[in-house]
């Protein structure tokens, strides 16, 4: 099991590197995450919900991913609420202070570690991860993620501490001693993560952790630039460029407050003909030739938002301008003239303007659509796949042509123009009928690459990375300890 010292401190990429190195080294490794809270969700094929890191964990493991893997996650949609989601499915909605201080979570709890045990059966190891710091002393009692499902699963915790962020020694050694004696006892290994400059310089910091806390570093691992991973947080997406680019097409994703599955952009942001920006003021979509408009677990909040901050002014005069539209779920949604809330899913507002782009309303509705899909866009005979993870329900208002023909379903998306356009589907960008679409008509011919080779690919040198930094020797002599 992979725990921190706290948020952001390269969890999910450690326990995504493990789980490619056990595969190499012939193992049938799973990953496991209790809780997740994260608005990076993907659908399973069994058409459930789980969060984003355990599926590409998952695939790291050449798997397909199921709840077992992730049996709970929270998905905030503003107001400090979430909206739960239990072995896949939505149970509810709750505020923070409900589901962190005034409920023990024991169901919850059990619902985890019976997912825990079916993938314990099946697969050696199972790769856990923690949340967040395993020292929350005011959550302790009530965390069912860090310790107390290290104790369940009776797991070789290695803790990862981020020394970029400075103050190593402190949140090592005070993560360790504020445990219980008996949690204490589950940490067998200290990974550094993040370290910059010459790691032979640390080898002195190496024996003063072993020394204050009686527990080895099994691994220094580099800072890295060129290995690309699925992030989990959005909190990384204000650093993109945003600068333009007169050799590239220039493409801004709006970058709204809830905004869902931002994974959606990987691929253009890979792709060397394009610069590919998060939008964080409305004048700076103007130097963009393509807006996009992205998924939200809050449509109506943040249709509202980026009305307020001027946003919808801006799209429009793009619109006017001839530049390219498109919305992906949430922001298909708001392209509509209207949308409607009348049961409340969202919050008290039931009825908010759209942009009018296309001639669509859409109902949000409390059954919630998870599935993956095969989809045919646009005139395109090639087989296109994605998946669908929304609330609510669109039609048309007036004549007009749909984007996609999803096998088995039937049509979908609502299509102006080649220009104007939108879809419930997540991932269709990383389908190459649709990525040179999209580029087309551009000075700057687009270069594809096959993304599912280049993810495997990733995986390889992350796990090269970390094999090359830690003491594998050590490490597997600690897991295979009776």
């Amino acid at each position: 099991m992979f725990v921190g010292t706290g948020s952001d401190v390269g969890k999910s990429i450690v326990n995504t590197a493990f789980c490619r190195i056990f595969l190499e080294d012939g193992y049938n490794p799973a990953p496991y995450k209790a809780q997740n809270m994260s608005l990076n969700s993907y659908a399973t094929p069994d058409g459930l919900e789980i969060g984003r890191a355990q599926a590409v964990q998952a695939e790291a493991c050449k798997l397909q991913c199921t709840t077992d893997m992730n049996p709970v996650l929270l998905k905030p949609y503003g107001g400090n609420k979430s909206q739960v989601i239990l072995n896949g499915k939505p149970v509810g909605n709750m505020s923070a202070a409900d589901y962190f201080l005034k409920n023990n979570k024991q169901e919850l709890f059990n619902e985890a570690k019976r997912a825990f045990n079916r993938l314990n059966k099946e697969y050696n190891p199972v790769v856990l991860e923690g949340a967040g710091s395993i020292s929350e002393l005011n959550l302790y009692d009530r965390d069912i993620t860090n310790m107390r499902m290290a104790e369940h699963a009776n797991a070789n915790v290695f803790l990862i501490a981020d020394i970029d962020r400075g103050g190593v020694f402190a949140s090592v050694y005070g993560s360790v001693m504020l445990l219980p004696e008996k949690h204490r006892k589950l940490i067998k290994g200290i990974v550094i993560n993040k370290f910059r400059g010459d790691i032979s310089l640390f080898e002195e910091g190496r024996n003063i952790i072993k020394d204050i806390t009686g527990v080895p570093v099994v691994g220094v691992i580099p800072y890295y630039k060129d290995i690309y991973i699925e992030e989990e947080d959005s909190v990384a997406l204000s650093k993109k460029a945003s600068d333009y680019c007169a050799d590239k097409i220039n493409i801004a994703v709006v970058h709204i407050n809830h905004m869902s599955n931002f994974t959606d952009f990987n691929v253009l942001e890979r792709n060397p003909s394009v610069n590919l920006f998060y939008a964080s003021a409305p004048e700076q979509l103007q130097s963009a030739d393509i807006i996009i408009l992205p998924g939200s677990k809050n449509t109506i909040a943040d249709l509202i938002d980026i009305r307020k901050r001027g946003f919808v002014t801006e799209i429009l005069k793009a619109k006017d301008n001839g530049k390219k539209i498109v919305g992906i779920c949430g922001g298909y949604q708001m392209m509509g003239e209207e949308i409607l809330d009348p049961d409340g899913v969202e919050g008290d507002i039931e009825r908010v303007e759209g942009l009018g782009l296309l001639p669509t309303v859409t109902v949000l509705e409390t059954t919630k659509v998870t599935e993956q899909c095969t989809f045919y866009y646009k005139e395109s005979k090639n087989r296109s796949y994605g998946y669908e993870i929304h609330m609510g329900s669109t039609k048309f208002t007036d004549k007009s042509e749909n984007v996609n023909v999803i096998e088995n379903r039937g049509s979908e998306g609502c299509m102006i123009s080649d220009s104007c356009w939108g879809s419930y589907i997540h991932g269709i960008f990383d389908n190459d009928d649709v990525i040179n679409d999209l580029l087309s008509g551009f000075k700057v011919k687009p270069v594809l690459y096959n993304h599912d080779r280049y993810k495997q690919e990733q995986y390889t040198k992350l796990a090269a990375h970390v094999r090359n930094y830690c003491d594998m020797d050590m490490i597997y002599k600690i897991l295979k300890q009776e």
